[in-house]
């Protein structure tokens, strides 16, 4: 081709340095969905696919913690779930909070995971972290689909629990839930390509977080038995998201919408801060992986 026919073509796509450190192309990404459709595709099939119970760990998972909870907690340690039934009540917070942790925990590693694929191909890289919050989100789905089943099952029995206006907010949660998993994985992910040692923090601090976020207790009891440590729960944006997709779902409690406003705010903040970090580590990384 020659320099006048060259400048005159017209180019699918056109890989340059990003302009600036807060650089979010969503039409790149549109442009490559089939790519994030395959990768989506690759976690949901594979991972379970050597398995003997395959697909069933999906649901075991949930259903098995929810029953270890309702024995240690309501029944040994005589935590209160008001009207709702226990098992219920902990199977909507483990619903929610395996989303979160499983986002969380899924971005974090994002330039460890795919240093190969990084410095062999180009496509946007926020196409990995983003692949881990929709095939999350297919899992929490599938879920979500079994506490409806067993919602059902109360619900005729007579258990106090019914959905209310609120419910239609519920994708909203879910959303705000994911990008706030999203924006700390990120930021993890990025400080994770210097320290590696934040490798074996990572899960102790979920499994601290979970203890602080209010999974197997309504935020209340904190308030009314330990007011001296609430203050821990109400600067926990997880907490306010695990509070109100409990009462969208079975009305019990009380709909925190300040603690809500507070949660949207820092999770914006923090997923602004997270592609920040995401997108000036991406330069590099590759260098000090």
């Amino acid at each position: 081709m020659s320099p006048k026919e060259n400048n005159s073509a017209t180019w699918l796509f056109e890989i340059k340095p990003k302009s600036s450190f807060f650089t979010l192309n969503l039409k790149e990404v549109w442009q490559y969905r089939d790519l994030l459709y395959l990768f989506v595709r690759r976690d949901i099939v594979t991972i379970y696919k050597q398995t003997i119970l395959g697909p069933l760990w999906y649901l075991i998972q949930p259903l098995f913690t929810s029953v270890t909870f309702t024995i240690v907690f309501n029944n040994l340690a005589g935590i209160s779930t008001g009207e709702v039934p226990p098992f219920l009540f902990n199977l909507a917070s483990i619903t929610i909070w395996n989303y979160f942790s499983s986002c969380l925990t899924g971005t974090s590693n994002t330039f460890a995971n795919n240093a190969g694929i990084f410095g062999k191909v180009y496509f946007p890289r926020i196409i990995a972290p983003l692949t881990v919050v929709i095939s999350n989100l297919v899992r929490f789905l599938i879920q979500l689909f079994i506490f409806f089943g067993f919602f059902a099952y109360f619900y005729s029995n007579g258990a106090q629990v019914a959905f209310n206006s609120w419910t239609v907010l519920l994708p909203f949660v879910i959303v705000i839930m994911g990008f706030l998993g999203l924006g700390l994985g990120m930021i993890i992910s990025s400080m994770v390509t210097k320290y590696r040692d934040l490798n074996y923090l990572i899960g102790f601090g979920i499994q601290l977080l979970m203890y602080v976020s209010g999974v197997f207790y309504p935020m209340s009891l904190i308030e009314s038995k330990v007011p001296e440590y609430a203050w821990i729960i109400r600067y926990n944006p997880v907490a306010y998201i695990i509070e109100t997709s409990r009462y969208m779902l079975m009305s019990v409690g009380e709909i925190p919408l300040n603690g809500m406003l507070y949660t949207t705010i820092v999770t914006i903040t923090i997923f602004i801060i997270g592609v920040l970090l995401f997108n000036r580590t991406e330069k590099s990384f590759i260098d000090t992986i």
